[in-house]
């Protein structure tokens, strides 16, 4: 599932000088110079937040207005077996808050996953095979955080174990962040990391589900303008520095209308698809 370039000052300098005709033999002193334009004060970059509630609070101020509220895209799926890449093709359509749909396989094979209702719902053959409670943090951090009431927002992230006492600011990739859930230095424990300027999501750091002596990385990267929002166009995950899966996002919509359907896991097969062929 996925925000990259701002802010300029110009300087608007009037003519300096200018001659007004004139019959009399005397000299003619020119006028003096317009004063030049102020220079536009680039907008400070804040660093200072003192929880993970008040940047959440603040990542929602910014973007809830402009925020589209629906997304669909086609998905390049890469994922590393051993020394081979696997490459498959998912559909994924969300209507932000809490609500994702993601179809595997192909378009008919009734295969995927659908997160709604604060739960995780598999489905196989257009069945239901298992539900699980909990959310999709990417889900939450990367959209969702738009849409919610920041209160709701802050209340997940606990729930899924981010320390919102833990603030800090770092440097990632040659922009400024704002690190949430770990003291400075530590890349080891459960943190989000979130653009300083722009105010997107960027990364997860925590250990990996599989393996917890291993560290999981999972980075929105690629951010392209939306209208007044953004997307990141790709997502990957390194583990122990190591890339071993990526998304590559195509066919992007935004704004869309979907089925309401799209999201009730006993109507995975008879649901308007968004689908483009």
């Amino acid at each position: 599932m996925r925000f990259s370039n701002l802010r300029g000052a110009a300087i608007a300098v009037l003519p300096l000088v200018a001659f007004a005709a004139c019959r009399s033999s005397a000299p003619v002193a020119a006028p003096a110079p317009a004063p030049a334009a102020p220079v536009a004060a680039a907008t400070a970059v804040r660093t200072d937040y003192k929880s993970g509630d008040e940047l959440v609070a603040a990542m929602h101020t910014r973007y809830h207005a402009t925020w589209y509220t629906t997304l669909a895209f086609k998905q390049k799926t890469s994922t590393l077996l051993d020394t081979a890449w696997r490459v498959q093709t998912w559909y994924e359509a969300m209507r932000i808050p809490g609500r994702l749909r993601i179809v595997f396989d192909s378009v008919n094979s009734g295969n995927g996953v659908l997160y709604a209702r604060d739960s995780q719902f598999v489905v196989t053959n257009g069945k239901v095979q298992r539900r699980d409670a909990g959310i999709n943090p990417l889900l939450l951090l990367g959209f969702d955080v738009y849409g919610n009431l920041p209160a709701h927002t802050s209340a997940l992230l606990r729930k899924e174990g981010f320390d919102l006492s833990h603030v800090h600011a770092a440097e990632f990739q040659g922009r400024s962040m704002i690190v949430v859930g770990a003291a400075r230095g530590d890349l080891r424990s459960k943190q989000f990391w979130v653009d300083a300027e722009r105010l997107y999501f960027v990364r997860i750091i925590e250990r990996s589900r599989r393996d917890s002596t291993k560290t999981q990385d999972t980075r929105f990267v690629n951010y392209q303008k939306e209208g007044d929002a953004w997307l990141a166009a790709r997502v990957e995950i390194h583990v122990d520095g190591k890339l071993t899966f990526h998304e590559d996002y195509s066919d992007i919509r935004t704004n869309l209308v979907l089925d309401d359907l799209l999201f009730d896991p006993s109507r995975w097969r008879t649901a308007r698809s968004w689908i483009t062929q």
